[in-house]
């Protein structure tokens, strides 16, 4: 046992097994009083101190300090010094820390413990001079550790003796430098950090003055005395380190080249590591003490470790700059931040960007961050964000436009730094910038105006540097801000200055280089990528008001509730209207100045309108007006049609309130469009834009006039969706976003859609209808075909060429260089070269049009996604709407038509997101329409539809939501019954429940609602029959059980048949499910309280009867659907006997018995342990107990056979053993039964012949006793042997 060793074997923990077994016997230890028992939780301790986890650890290590503080003995304590003294040495490496993080705490506590004891205990047990020589690497881990704990402990600097001796010890570790690296320099420091100033002068600075004196030697010395000097400035005076050093300072010019190369050892050191030296951050504080930092940054860094064109000393400048950002004044921080350091940062940057390579830049933002997070002061925030938005690479700054640390600016540096981009933006002043270029961008630039080039993407970089303010939640901005920058991107993106205007900031600062038509186009795109960020912007501010707004998540206005757009609108308008001073990019037409101000005119309308009373409608066309109107900047041809349209349709709209319903209204709507039909077409419209607030807004606007949606309406969306109509209906126009050409397909005037995309082509005009539908491998054999007629027609036309020169030979004639002169060879190469210029581009114009086939094909099915979001706004918005039956077989349409068509990843996410819409937003909505007593015909017809689809389907998986389909019209058709006085149980209290089951059990059936029963029982009666009667049905059982516990109404019509199908299934898998359906219908209670006493018993015998008569079919369990019928069988007779024994039914089920005892009796019946225990299950129901198995030991010759093989290492091969004789007479003959006998005679025969080995050679036994080895493997008990033995001599 563990608990008998001693506690110097447990705290040893050294010796191996082969030395415990060498030691003498001891004799056996009692514990009568418990000693050793108290003692083994002590030592447990000390298992635990040494485990990896660290968690573990440091628990024994609090329980170890705890119950020695209990404890108060001596002895135990004293052990325990002992004990972790020698865990410091830990062949372990994790052990190590645990053991001197433990005697550190102990130390800690017990502050009686001397310290000079505990460290003349580690430098006896842990010398490296008295230990085996692979121990010392142990030994020197031991010291170091132990000198550590004494630090951690806290008091350390309380003796001066023991410091200077630690100091000492770890001195004396730096020969083992391979093993320790520089933990002990590490760990000098750290003393040196704690150690008061009297007892440095007085007892260290003697003892570490030869470290000192060699200071420039490894970066470890120069890093001691560099704390040293921080730490004790009153000893290390300048005449003391003109003592040590020869110099009175440590940074001067005769010390630099010495601390370059400290410094480039430094950086090397931590390669891998990736952080900055401790000496190089002391270095730099250093010299800042010593006024000589710009000394030191000049030659120790710019002209020391930058020009070096390593990696590492590299990045330890760069490190060393982003930690002397919070140290420098302000003057040395421009200083440092114009200089080369940061030039050649820049560099880095932008190279680093190709595939694996090391990236700084992650690294440079933390030092930034956090620089400006503690930075109090403006103008050091100010200059640092100019520095590196000033750093450019051929005019675009290399920090990203998106910049986090942002966010620190104090609000007036983030005025002040807007208004030097605007600034920069508006008079570019390359001169102030720090530019550089790669020398690959030396190599490649072209000649010419290359100012005009970084005046480019100089403006491409700050328009979304702006924007990005606008858009980080973190940044502290205000309205005023935020409108300035929006002001100013869309004046620049649309209009130019003519003169200046007070009116107009913008006018006021003219542009040094006039923008082109690409720096607008970019403009442009970002200015409505900023309207996207302005219609989710949260309100700013820090009022109570403006809480309690936000956390109702409004977005998208002002404090005063204003829409962000609105107000940019009203800009644009005062702008048009200054047309002395300000004149659009793009002057507006008369026809599109008057749509602007019919816009204009409707918006505020609108607008005082809404301030009366707010309406969802009202606040849906205001929203539309402003995009439609703003877009008249970007598109003007577009939105001027559809402004006009959003102007019919809100005079429709005003005009339908006005009125009253008149007999006229159906005639009018039956002639001409509603204006949501109207509405729905523009959305349809805005939804094809590439544009994400144009999807936004289509989805609000949608959701807001979502309870004015007609049928016709909603038809419009169904028909973009309907795949049958994507050649013939679907109208769209394709966009090419870089050549902004448009090409339109055949449309029809009710298919107002557009999709936008790119590389259209007027090719496509004439490319065939078939090559949408192309997919897979047909695509690829017509190309094939296509090659073969190519190539045919193209070698008819070559050989016209070559025969037209005489340059074929002709009816077998010789061939004769000299029969074409020079001028009719050259005449020769023009036609083929021609010829195959011609040929080389039929055929990119072949791939061009399929190219542009695929993109066109893709920006439809995108098109068909961002629609697919306003069926989801209609089915949450409106779930009680009539409307929604006519989405079911369209949305099933569309499941049922991608199933099985290709399987790319846009056309997966148009499925997931289709089946998602029809599963959550309709299936299993809570909302559904409530009156359909007018409709119910139609949803019966549409019931109907959807079961005998269900049963076409080749795919069960489509099969599902067809039934899912038909169960929720189900739940329609009877939910409208708990308006009635004969309301089902579900929607009542328990006490009703109770009530109505006790005194009418039969009124539940009779509540259906708008169900008709008769019709629906018979169409599901239809289903179940195809799926018990069809080999390869769609429909599985788990749709009927899922139709079973949702409607019991049903469940009663249809348990009949079921329990028909018991018996009659048309496989072995239809009448298991049966059995399942069957015990599912039974255990619900609605299904007994539907029928009387006398029906639920003939419904028991007659289920009884049918398990049985199934039961005797069963011939075996050869294949697994067998044992899932027997199982399901006998699940439900276990039911049906537990419900007869318990209800006391006149049931027999004497039958049972007979035919259930002859089932154990088939072949493969053991081989399943689920059926074995459901049988057994249901035996004892009837009476019957499951015999116990008699284990049968099985002979050693199986157990031979059956276990793995151990492979033995250096055995002889099979030709150089010598033969078995008794073993092939065993296999000749019969086998002998095992025994024990046998293993001891192999046992006794092995002893014998290890140690006679050379008599029985000599003696010729070896024969006899090598067949007495194998006797064991063999394992016959002793008188079969002897039996062997006599048969094999009578053989002989």
């Amino acid at each position: 046992m563990v608990c008998a060793r001693s506690p110097r074997s447990m705290a040893g923990g050294e010796s191996n097994m082969g030395e415990i077994e060498t030691e003498p016997i001891r004799p056996k230890v009692t514990d009568a009083k418990g000693i050793l028992k108290q003692n083994r939780e002590f030592l447990d301790f000390f298992w635990d101190i040494a485990k990896p986890e660290q968690e573990i650890r440091l628990q024994a290590i609090e329980n170890l300090v705890q119950y020695l503080k209990n404890s108060e003995k001596e002895d135990e304590l004293r052990y325990t010094l002992k004990r972790l003294v020698e865990g410091l040495a830990a062949t372990r490496e994790t052990a190590r820390p645990g053991f001197s993080l433990a005697l550190a705490q102990v130390l800690q506590v017990f502050e009686d413990v001397p310290l000079q004891s505990v460290l003349d205990q580690i430098k006896e047990k842990h010398d490296p001079q008295k230990v085996k020589k692979k121990l010392v690497r142990n030994a020197a881990f031991g010291n170091f550790f132990g000198v550590l704990s004494l630090s951690q402990s806290g008091r350390l600097t309380k003796e001066p003796r023991v410091v200077l001796e630690s100091v000492q010890l770890l001195q004396s570790l730096a020969q083992f430098r391979e093993h320790l690296k520089d933990l002990p320099r590490k760990t000098m420091v750290d003393i040196l950090s704690e150690t008061p100033e009297a007892v440095f002068e007085e007892v260290l600075l003697g003892a570490l003055k030869s470290d000192l004196s060699s200071a420039f030697s490894t970066p470890e010395q120069l890093h001691l005395l560099l704390v040293a000097i921080q730490r004790f400035p009153g000893v290390l005076k300048p005449k003391k380190l003109k003592n040590l050093l020869g110099a009175s300072s440590v940074v001067t010019a005769d010390n630099i080249p010495k601390l370059v190369e400290v410094l480039k050892t430094a950086a090397k050191s931590v390669k891998k590591d990736r952080t900055m030296p401790p000496v190089g951050l002391d270095l730099l504080k250093v010299a800042l003490k010593e006024n000589s930092f710009d000394l030191f940054w000049k030659e120790a860094v710019i002209n020391g470790l930058l020009k070096d064109q390593l990696g590492p000393s590299s990045y330890m400048c760069y490190r060393l700059l982003g930690s002397a950002l919070p140290l420098l004044s302000f003057n040395q921080l421009k200083c440092v931040l114009g200089g080369e350091v940061m030039k050649h940062y820049g560099e880095h940057v932008v190279t680093a960007q190709l595939p694996d390579r090391f990236k700084f830049a992650p690294e440079m933002e933390s030092y930034v961050d956090s620089f400006l997070e503690g930075c109090p002061d403006p103008e050091k925030q100010f200059a640092v964000m100019v520095a590196f938005s000033s750093l450019t690479n051929q005019g675009y700054p290399v920090v990203p436009s998106y910049w986090k640390v942002v966010r620190h600016l104090q609000l007036p540096v983030l005025l002040r730094y807007v208004d030097w981009l605007k600034d920069m933006f508006s008079n570019p002043q390359l001169d102030t910038c720090m530019d550089f270029s790669t020398k690959r961008q030396q190599q490649n630039q072209e000649k010419g105006d290359r100012t005009q080039h970084c005046v480019f993407r100089l403006r491409k970089w700050i328009v979304p540097r702006l924007i990005s303010i606008v858009d980080n939640p973190l940044v502290k901005k205000e309205e005023d801000l935020v409108m300035d920058i929006a002001r100013f991107i869309f004046f620049h993106a649309f209009f130019k200055v003519v003169k200046s205007n007070p009116v107009i900031p913008e006018t006021e600062s003219s542009l040094a280089v006039p923008l082109d038509e690409q720096t607008r186009s970019v403009i442009a795109n970002s200015f409505f990528g900023l309207l996207q960020h302005l219609n989710h912007l949260p309100l700013m501010g820090d009022s109570p008001e403006v809480a309690a707004l936000n956390e109702r998540h409004v977005q998208g206005v002002t404090a005063d509730g204003t829409l962000w757009i609105f107000c940019i609108v009203q800009y644009a308008s005062v702008l048009l209207s200054q047309s002395k001073h300000v004149q659009a990019a793009r002057p507006f037409s008369k026809e599109q100045r008057e749509a602007w101000d019919r816009m204009l005119q409707s918006v505020e309308a609108l607008h005082k309108k809404a301030k009366k009373s707010q309406n969802m409608e009202t606040a849906a066309f205001q929203q539309l007006f402003l995009l439609v109107g703003i877009h008249l900047f970007k598109t003007p041809e577009e939105s001027v049609e559809l402004i006009n349209d959003l102007q019919n349709c809100l005079e429709n709209a005003q005009e339908k309130k006005s009125k009253k319903k008149k007999a006229t209204a159906s005639s009018e709507e039956s002639e001409e469009p509603q204006w949501v039909e109207v509405m729905v077409e523009i959305l349809l419209t805005l939804l094809s834009q590439p544009s994400r607030l144009m999807r936004q807004v289509s989805k609000t606007v949608f959701g807001r006039m979502c309870p004015h949606v007609t049928q016709r309406a909603l038809q419009i969306i169904l028909d973009v969706l309907d795949p049958e109509k994507d050649e013939e209906e679907s109208g769209v126009v394709v966009t090419d976003q870089k050549d902004s050409r448009k090409q339109k397909k055949e449309k029809k005037p009710a298919d107002n859609e557009e999709e936008e995309g790119e590389g259209s082509d007027s090719s496509e005009e004439d490319s065939d209808s078939s090559d949408d539908e192309e997919v897979g491998g047909g695509e690829e054999d017509e190309d094939d075909e296509e090659k073969e007629k190519v190539n045919e027609n193209f070698r008819l036309e070559l050989m016209k060429v070559l025969q037209g020169k005489n340059a074929l030979d002709t009816e077998g004639a010789e061939s004769d260089e000299e029969e074409l002169d020079d001028d009719t060879m050259m005449e020769l190469d023009q036609n083929i070269s021609a010829l195959f210029s011609e040929q080389k581009k039929r055929i990119q114009a072949k791939k061009d049009e399929k190219e542009n086939m695929r993109k066109e094909k893709a920006l439809v099915r995108d098109f068909k996604i961002k629609v697919l979001d306003l069926i989801e706004v209609f089915l949450s918005k409106q779930a009680e709407s009539p409307l929604v039956f006519g989405i079911i077989e369209p949305l099933l349409g569309i499941i049922e038509g991608s199933m099985g068509s290709e399987s790319s990843q846009q056309e997966q996410d148009f499925l997931r997101k289709t089946a998602d819409i029809f599963r959550n937003q309709l299936c299993k909505t809570k909302r559904y329409c409530r009156n359909v007593s007018d409709r119910k015909d139609e949803l019966h017809e549409l019931m109907e539809r959807l079961l005998t689809r269900a049963q076409k389907q080749a795919d069960s998986s489509v099969s599902l939501y067809y039934f899912s389909a038909a169960l929720y019209l189900v739940r329609v058709l009877k939910g409208n019954a708990s308006d009635t006085p004969a309301a089902t149980p579900a929607g009542k209290s328990k006490k009703q429940k109770k009530v109505e089951a006790e005194t009418s059990p039969t009124d539940q059936s009779m509540c259906v609602g708008s169900l008709d029963k008769e019709r629906v029982v018979a169409l599901f009666q239809a289903a179940l029959t195809d799926f018990m009667t069809r080999r390869k049905s769609s429909l599985s059982g788990a749709m009927f059980i899922d139709l079973f516990i949702r409607f019991p109404i049903l469940c009663v019509q249809l348990l009949e048949s079921a329990v028909r199908y018991i018996t009659e299934g048309v496989r072995q898998h239809q009448q298991g499910q049966a059995c399942a359906l069957v015990q599912k219908a039974l255990q619900m209670r609605e299904v007994r309280q539907s029928m009387t006493d006398t029906e639920w018993t003939e419904l028991i015998g007659r289920a009884v009867g049918q398990v049985t008569e199934c039961l005797k079919t069963v011939t075996g369990f050869k294949v697994k659907v067998d044992q899932e019928k027997v199982i399901q069988c006998l699940e439900l007779t276990r039911f049906l006997i537990r419900t007869a024994q318990q209800q006391k039914l006149a049931v027999s089920v004497t039958e049972l018995g007979p035919v259930l005892e002859s089932l154990s009796q088939l072949e493969g019946f053991r081989k399943s342990g689920h059926v074995d225990d459901t049988y057994w299950n249901v035996m004892k129901l009837l009476g019957f107990s499951k015999p116990k198995k008699e284990k049968v030991k099985k002979p050693a010759a199986e157990e031979q056979q059956t276990a793995p093989k151990k492979k033995k290492k250096g055995f002889l091969p099979e030709t150089k053993k010598r033969k078995n004789r008794k073993k092939v007479l065993v296999e000749e003959g019969k086998p002998s039964e095992p025994g024990q006998g046998a293993d001891w005679e192999g046992k006794q025969g092995k002893n014998n012949k290890n140690k006679n080995k050379r008599k029985q050679a000599e003696a010729g036994m070896g024969e006899s006793n090598w067949p007495a080895k194998k006797g064991k493997f063999q394992s016959g008990n002793k008188p079969k042997n002897k039996k062997g033995k006599q048969q094999r001599g009578g053989a002989e």
